[in-house]
């Protein structure tokens, strides 16, 4: 889940991460990672059966990601270089001692009373030792941007006495940073550490394991059976496949990786450019993180921050992420048929494997979907799931968990579950520093005041989150976002459930925004294309589903609140609005459209996805866009223009 290297780079399920290739492992280092990710696997159940006080869980569940993640992410140095080694053996051994020091320590910081009694010296020590640690963490597996607003949020913490207007406050010392920040559950071992704990790990491990018997090569097959003999095939079989294996993986720069090395070589033997293969992959893979069941990491942070159960986020999601995708299959169909590039040829289905004999694979993602549906908890779901993918390697002899696939499971989950982990643990500084602040309260009465206007206020939000999702794993984005922007949204008259979607979506969608978009760089990696030309034409394919965010906050039905038939109604209006959204952002439905008809079209569309359903300027607006649609069909025209993609 927003699994990607220091430079943005993807760190594929079945390969090395990048910095991990030289000396600076040994064969060593390699069993150690494997004893302690089976270690972390092994502890991780057993707290699901004899539950641990939380001063327990979330810190051997941080020492041991940090751990695991500076063996994955070691320094780099010169070959056989001393250095590099002493510093990881150093910070290797002082994330077990900090790891012992609260498992030691746990008794006496679960009775102990915050603000109360005193913060000892050794509390300090340690305290001041995770940090510096998790700081590294960050560093190593993200890069130095969401380090840069870890450091800025923690120095704002220690200054905040000599911050000029809205921005003061009282300010905290050393005794208070350590005890907010390392001895309680408001900082880094807060809800995020909790969310990871509880939800993340497991679902990670349900993707590496659900990769490592095949089944995610069998999701891309079934999504090129389905649609690669149609126009556009090649890219709607990505839309398809990256929109189902993205439900599993949660993360867009992971799904590029894990699907585009087969998707993006069938689009360019189809025709599409490199560039336009590129960002049709990243536009695709970005919406996994919005598509239930599994969603992304956001969205288990979510579920956390306004206590609901994952299942109601999950089922909110739903009609949002069908809009989505299907507006990007439209979109994709109108292009091949506007540009009669994208086909692919019968030789190129013939060569696929067979589908049938593997379709036992499907079952775990089905009892996945199944138990989350009959109202079981998203960790219950998720082990029961990773324990049918292991009973289904064994329906053929060459797709057992055994051996040798066994450990590269054990070390793909391992390192993705480290990966994550690490990061969104430190996001709880912001957290605790935004809280003791009162940042966020400060920042919406701010927000509102100086935009003028509900709209422009929403604008605002809309442009900050996606200048923060540009280099931060999508996480990071919506929980910072979450902490500024939903207030705002919420003094605005947006309720809390549509107020956080609206957050997530527009973080997601920022994966795809140039300048900065992590899931277009990957994708350009795969293609050989341009990075930034990827990146615009990801944006512009995006477009289709950059008014969704508008259309639920205004109307919440669409996230599920309400009575039946009001949520199947407003569903039907989403779709049919953004169809007409993808119509005039492509300028063709059966030929090519005028500028005059596409501006029609266009806006009527978007009237009509921003409108509540049922109400008059919607009515309006649909009446617009069904007359738009007629005008189309009956006005002549020339016939669709062929050309390379």
């Amino acid at each position: 889940m927003d699994l990607v290297g220091r430079n943005g780079s993807p760190l594929p399920a079945d390969s090395e991460a990048p910095s991990s290739r030289g000396s600076a492992f040994s064969g060593s280092v390699a069993v150690l990672r494997v004893a302690l990710g089976t270690f972390w696997i092994a502890f991780q159940i057993y707290i699901l059966f004899s539950p641990q006080a939380p001063l327990v869980e979330r810190p051997l569940h941080l020492t041991l990601a940090a751990t695991l993640l500076i063996l994955w992410m070691p320094l780099k140095g010169k070959r056989g270089g001393l250095f590099p080694r002493l510093a990881d053996a150093a910070l290797v051994l002082s994330a077990m001692g900090t790891g012992a020091y609260y498992l030691v320590s746990s008794a006496r910081l679960t009775e102990r009373m915050e603000g109360v009694d005193p913060v000892l010296p050794v509390d300090i020590l340690f305290g001041l030792l995770c940090l510096a640690i998790l700081f590294e963490g960050v560093r190593r597996s993200v890069g130095w941007q969401l380090l840069g607003v870890l450091i800025g949020f923690l120095a704002y913490g220690f200054l905040g006495a000599w911050m000029p207007g809205w921005l003061r406050f009282s300010g905290f010392g050393l005794h208070d940073a350590i005890e907010i920040l390392t001895l309680s559950l408001n900082g880094i071992l807060g809800i995020t550490t909790g969310t990871s704990v509880q939800f993340v790990f497991y679902f990670i491990l349900f993707g590496a394991v659900y990769g490592s018997i095949g089944g995610g090569r069998l999701i891309i097959d079934i999504g090129l059976w389905l649609t690669g003999a149609h126009s556009g095939g090649s890219a709607k079989a990505a839309v398809v496949s990256s929109s189902l294996m993205g439900s599993i993986t949660g993360s867009a720069v992971a799904n590029v990786a894990g699907t585009g090395v087969f998707t993006i070589p069938l689009m360019r033997r189809a025709g599409y450019s490199a560039d336009m293969a590129g960002a049709m992959e990243a536009i695709a893979s970005t919406g996994g993180q919005l598509m239930p069941p599994i969603m992304g990491v956001a969205a288990f942070v979510m579920a956390e921050m306004i206590q609901v159960d994952y299942g109601r986020i999950a089922l909110a999601g739903l009609l949002p992420a069908l809009a989505f995708y299907a507006a990007l299959f439209l979109s994709v169909d109108l292009r091949a048929r506007k540009t009669g590039v994208g086909t692919l040829s019968e030789n190129e289905l013939v060569a696929q494997p067979p589908i049938v004999p593997r379709l036992h694979l499907l079952f775990p993602p089905v009892l996945l979907v199944g138990l989350l549906v009959a109202g079981h908890s998203a960790t219950y779901a998720a082990v029961l799931a990773s324990l049918g993918c292991v009973a289904v390697s064994f329906v053929t002899r060459e797709g057992r968990l055994v051996g040798h696939t066994l450990v590269e499971c054990i070390e793909t989950a391992t390192r993705q579950a480290c990966q994550v982990a690490v990061p969104i643990a430190a996001i709880g500084i912001i957290i605790a520093v935004a809280i003791q602040s009162n940042l966020a309260l400060k920042f919406s009465t701010e927000l509102i005041a100086g935009s003028g206007s509900s709209i422009g206020a929403m604008a605002l939000i809309v442009l900050g989150c996606i200048v923060m999702g540009m280099g931060l794993p999508t996480v990071a984005a919506y929980l910072i976002g979450a902490i500024l922007f939903v207030p705002a949204l919420k003094d605005l008259g947006i309720e809390e459930l549509p107020a956080h979607f609206f957050v997530m979506y527009y973080c997601v969608l920022s994966m795809v925004t140039p300048p900065v978009a992590l899931a277009s760089y990957a994708a350009a990696g795969i293609s050989g294309g341009s990075a930034i030309k990827t990146s615009m034409n990801a944006f512009r394919l995006g477009l289709v589903c950059f008014l969704i965010p508008f259309a639920f906050a205004f109307d919440p039905r669409l996230l599920g609140q309400g009575d039946l038939l009001g949520i199947a109604a407003a569903g039907l209006a989403l779709l049919l609005g953004t169809a007409g959204w993808a119509v005039a952002l492509v300028g063709y439905w059966l030929r090519p459209l005028r500028a005059s008809e596409r501006l029609l079209t266009g806006s009527a569309a978007a009237a009509a996805i921003c409108l509540p359903f049922g109400a008059a300027p919607w009515a309006w607006a649909t009446g617009i866009l069904a007359l738009a649609g007629l005008w189309l069909v009956l006005s002549p025209g020339t016939n669709g223009s062929s050309g390379r993609e």
